[in-house]
């Protein structure tokens, strides 16, 4: 197991990188999107292709594999493609994506809250739980806004690399208290 200080200096690093590309983003959240849109296209494309050479082996070792396997492969697949080849439709899928993720990403940090206040005390509890609300409310109002998600997507981005920076910062201090 890795000891506090060491754990302490990756999150300080991790966090210092994450207020960089929040500040970058800020300067250009187009780009961010545009970035946010390609990781995720070849993600897709990855992954679809993996499952596609698990089918394969599956079938050659065993003589049957699963039939899921293959047919999601070959959507993530073109899935990939398609947003490679068309940015601008992926950009719109990533406003719908996006929204989602943020809340689930919320919740998650929020059902970890017990085990926050219990190792980190207080402050930094409560600083986590009024992030992740903010959190859930953004993610909503995305939802039930789409012209404000397609608009603030990008800023949106920017905030929350900052502020999951400025908390990655913040916790390695109490690590390496």
């Amino acid at each position: 197991m890795k000891s506090r200080r060491t754990v302490g200096w990756s999150e300080f690093i991790v966090g210092t990188l994450l207020i960089i590309l929040g500040i970058y983003t800020f300067v250009k959240p187009a780009a961010a999107v545009k970035g946010v849109t390609v990781i995720y296209g070849i993600f897709a494309l990855v992954t679809g292709i993996m499952d596609i050479v698990y089918y394969i082996k599956a079938e050659q070792r065993t003589g049957f594999a699963p039939a899921v396997s293959l047919i999601s492969g070959i959507i993530s697949a073109i899935a990939g493609i398609f947003i490679l080849f068309h940015l601008m439709a992926g950009e719109w899928a990533l406003l719908i994506l996006f929204p989602l993720w943020f809340i689930m990403h919320c919740i998650g940090r929020l059902s970890h809250l017990p085990f926050v206040r219990m190792t980190c005390g207080n402050g930094y509890y409560y600083f986590t739980m009024i992030v992740n609300i903010i959190g859930l409310i953004l993610g909503f109002l995305m939802i039930l806004n789409p012209i404000l998600s397609f608009l603030s997507v990008g800023y949106i981005i920017a905030i929350y690399l900052l502020i999951l920076g400025i908390d990655g910062v913040i916790f390695s201090f109490v690590l390496l208290n």
